[in-house]
């Protein structure tokens, strides 16, 4: 009589779940920022992986990870479109950073060659209709 015992594997496919469980939030982009919250649903997700720039509440500017001088972010932007097969880039900002600094950092966006701007928030915010928030 022939049997498969299954224990074994069992055991290892929990233990896998458990490292991807604990190895799933550490691959997000490590740039603390405290994000404005709004009531905006999430962007559909794409095939590439999204490029980020991070404005933070000191008024570092990141692109994915690497800190970036104001003055290059043009350059740098220019030099990764010519790469990339899409003009999507998410733009994330520190809550208490000015209005006018957000917009300064898109228009280089922009010039950059990037058009479709996203911004990212937290979800949670006000909704602005009375209902919830």
């Amino acid at each position: 009589m022939s049997e498969i015992n299954v224990t074994p594997f069992v055991d290892v496919m929990l233990v896998l779940l458990v490292i991807f469980m604990v190895a799933a939030p550490l691959m997000t982009v490590g740039v603390p920022v405290r994000l404005p919250e709004t009531a905006a649903a999430p962007l559909p997700s794409e095939q590439q992986e999204p490029l980020t720039v991070t404005l933070t509440a000191d008024g570092r500017l990141l692109v994915q990870t690497t800190e970036v001088a104001r003055d290059a972010l043009i350059p740098m932007l220019r030099a990764v479109q010519a790469e990339r097969r899409d003009d999507k880039i998410f733009l994330r900002a520190d809550g208490a950073i000015s209005y006018e600094a957000v917009m300064q950092v898109m228009g280089a966006l922009n010039a950059g060659g990037f058009r479709n701007i996203g911004l990212v928030t937290d979800p949670g915010g006000p909704r602005l209709d009375g209902q919830g928030g």
